[in-house]
């Protein structure tokens, strides 16, 4: 089971990561930055496999990779929010993030609590037993994120 870090409605990019810790590429100090304003428990608690779930417009603002790396260098498994800005959701999608739109996941669940992905199948389950189906990612994009986001894709020949 993965636990939740559950945030709420218009999380910008600044609130992912402020900009003042964008001087760096290293995912370790992006990883120890994330959320440290908005969820100040987040990076000294999160454990690898955890799962963002987010409300609407996840990721909105500027079109910095920092955010997605950060949360993706934190260890977490996947963000399931209720819908994501598009420059975050490529850039997420371009590092071999996953994400996944759910609408009624974020309703359903408690800050801490836990739940299954199943990221092929889209299926999430709550330990209640309630099972969400979510579309899963398409071939293509499973297949960037497997390969751990489109330059490892490319690099082995898959494009």
């Amino acid at each position: 089971m993965s636990r939740i870090w559950k945030v709420g409605d218009n999380i910008s990019t600044d609130e992912i990561i402020p900009g003042r810790y964008n001087v760096t590429t290293d995912r370790e100090q992006l990883a120890k930055a994330a959320f440290i304003e908005y969820r100040p428990d987040y990076a000294p608690n999160v454990r690898p496999g955890d799962v963002v779930v987010a409300g609407r417009n996840f990721g909105m603002g500027s079109s910095r990779e920092h955010a997605p790396i950060s949360l993706q260098a934190s260890g977490i498994q996947a963000i399931v929010a209720r819908s994501f800005a598009r420059i975050f959701y490529r850039n997420a999608i371009n590092i071999g993030l996953p994400i996944l739109v759910c609408d009624e996941l974020h309703g359903a669940v408690e800050d801490g609590g836990a739940l299954h992905l199943a990221l092929a199948s889209g299926r999430i389950e709550l330990t209640d037993g309630r099972v969400f189906h979510v579309e899963p990612l398409p071939e293509f994009v499973l297949q960037i994120v497997q390969a751990g986001g489109i330059i490892p894709f490319v690099q082995a020949g898959r494009l």
